[in-house]
Parts: structure tokens; C-alpha cells; sequence
């Protein structure tokens, strides 16, 4: 006994943090937050800058003057902005729900040692990883097989499975999760399905809310989809629109000639000005901000679980 206090004594000798090592992680850390925050700053300050504020000193963190007037039209008038943040908002909720879900059975079923094809759907996930059809043959198969061109659909299945998140579940699993409880269930009768859901999904919180941060952060800020399959407004998601927003933007002010045109010049009176953009990012951030502080516990408890063993 007095040799393992010895040892647990050595090590967290050997672990200690010096008291100036841990002020100058806190200022190394306090610095990264503030560098971090500033941008999100600047954009809600520039969202609620005047026009003739943002003309005479462009983007400053303290603006002559102040207007809402961006945020005032967007609601007004904004009923595409709507439609977008509502598909947004559903198709991430369901996608994510069914996402961690179906991965974590795959997970669940890799984890197992009495299943014979364990290796080989192992490999499976892995060489999915490393190599894929490519754009040309998803698109094809999306749009002629499928038959999911400009559909809820494709919104909604598409990157449904993740290799590397699976890969991280079955891992998790194994480690978290011992495997006597597995053949305890067993022997008492309990199937595969009773022990994934009142066993596995139980004991896995904090690995299915760091997937689901990563799945949920992903699928919010997908835009490549929306742009490649969707032509319906009341289906395009927020990030999509965005992008459009920006693309016409770059197309007009690479082409001063078409910007004088009569159609370039009836473009920019419909565009967005500096400040609505900038709304239209705060608007498209807010929900992911607010979300993180109740994944955060488990995500960080997620992310060290099973890191050290004894």
C-alpha cells in the first residue's frame, strides 16, 4: 500500500502545473478567447452601423452611429429569409437525430467480439474513408437513381453516415462499456435491440453529444448541397442563400461593365447592403452559439473518456 501512495505521490508530482506555467497558459488562453470573439463582434457591430457611419470610417468597433434597420427590413421582408432559416433548422434537427442514431448502431454491432464480420464491415468504414466515388458519380446516382433533385430529401440523407464518427463511436464503446455487461444482458434474455437502447445509448451520453456538436455544426453550415441540388426558394437552406448572396455579389464587382448595365444596376438595387449581410451572419450564428453551452459538458468529457487507462 505504501508503495502505490508513493507512486500516486510521483505522479501527480510529476503532473503538477507550476503556479507561473498555469498564469501563462491562462494568458495564452485568455488571449485566444478574445481573438476569438472579436471577429463575432465586429460583424454584430457592423450588422447595427448607419450607412453614412460605415461610409465616412468603414468597419470600426466604435461606430458615429447606430441603426437596426437591417434587422427591421430582414423581419419585415425577409419571408425567404424565413423559409430558409425554417428548413435550415428542421432538416439539421432531423438529419442529426438520424445521423448519431444510425452510426452508433454501426457502432454498436463493430464493438461486438461475437460478431464474425466484424473485421470485414471494419474495413468497410475504413476504405470508405479513404477513397469515394467522387462528386460526378453521387450526383448521378442522386439525381437518375434517386430521383431526389430538388427534394427534402436530399437535404436530409445526404452525409447521413460519417466513417470517422463511426469510428470514434465503436472505439468509445468499447472503452467506456465493459464488455461483461454486454453478456449479462445476454444471459438474461435481453436482445440487441434492448441492449443498444437501455444499455448502449444510456452510457454513451457523452460520446453521442460530442457526434452530435460535430454532425449538428456541419449540417448547419452546409451550403455545397443546396447549391448542387436545390432550385426550389422554400427549400434552400440559410447557408445556400448566403452563398448565392455572395457569389452575385463578387460577379458584379469583378464586371464593371455589367454593373453599369441597366440588369446589373437593377442587381445591385435588389442586393443586400453591407449591414443586412452582416445581420443575415448573426442571425445564421446565434442558434450554433446558443446550442454549444448544453453540449459542452459532454463534449468535453467525450473528447478525454477512455484517454487514459489504469
Amino acid at each position: 500500500m505504501a508503495r502505490d501512495k508513493s507512486d500516486g505521490s510521483s505522479f501527480e508530482k510529476i503532473n503538477r502545473i507550476k503556479p507561473g506555467t498555469n498564469l501563462l497558459f491562462s494568458v495564452v488562453m485568455s488571449v485566444l478567447a478574445v481573438l476569438t470573439v472579436l471577429p463575432v463582434l465586429l460583424v454584430f457591430i457592423i450588422s447595427i452601423t448607419s450607412s453614412d457611419s460605415l461610409a465616412h470610417r468603414s468597419f470600426s468597433f466604435f461606430p458615429e452611429s447606430t441603426s437596426f434597420i437591417a434587422y427591421q427590413g430582414l423581419f419585415k421582408t425577409g419571408s425567404r429569409l424565413l423559409d430558409s432559416y425554417i428548413i435550415t433548422v428542421e432538416v439539421t434537427a432531423l438529419h442529426t437525430v438520424l445521423s448519431v442514431l444510425i452510426m452508433t448502431m454501426y457502432a454498436y454491432v463493430l464493438a461486438q467480439q461475437r460478431f464474425g464480420g466484424r473485421k470485414f464491415y471494419t474495413f468497410v468504414v475504413f476504405f470508405t474513408m479513404l477513397f469515394s466515388g467522387g462528386l460526378v458519380p453521387s450526383y448521378i446516382i442522386n439525381v437518375n437513381v434517386l430521383h431526389m433533385y430538388d427534394s427534402f430529401w436530399i437535404l436530409l440523407l445526404s452525409g447521413m453516415v460519417g466513417t470517422f464518427n463511426i469510428i470514434v463511436l465503436r472505439t468509445f464503446i468499447t472503452t467506456t462499456i465493459p464488455i461483461e455487461l454486454f453478456d449479462a444482458a445476454q444471459i438474461d434474455g435481453a436482445s440487441d435491440f434492448t441492449v443498444f437502447f437501455r444499455i448502449v445509448l444510456p452510457l454513451s451520453k457523452a460520446g453521442l453529444a460530442t457526434i452530435g456538436l460535430f454532425v449538428l455544426v456541419g449540417k448547419w453550415n452546409e451550403w455545397f448541397t443546396g447549391i448542387l441540388y436545390i432550385e426550389n426558394p422554400k427549400l434552400t437552406p440559410l447557408q445556400t442563400m448566403l452563398t448565392r448572396i455572395q457569389q452575385k455579389l463578387d460577379y458584379i464587382t469583378q464586371n464593371s461593365s455589367y454593373a453599369s448595365s441597366p440588369d446589373g444596376l437593377q442587381m445591385l438595387k435588389n442586393m443586400p447592403s453591407e449591414q443586412t449581410r452582416m445581420a443575415i451572419v448573426v442571425i445564421t450564428t446565434m442558434p450554433v452559439l446558443f446550442a454549444y453551452p448544453f453540449f459542452q459538458r459532454y463534449f468535453i468529457r467525450g473528447m478525454t473518456i477512455g484517454s487514459v487507462k489504469g
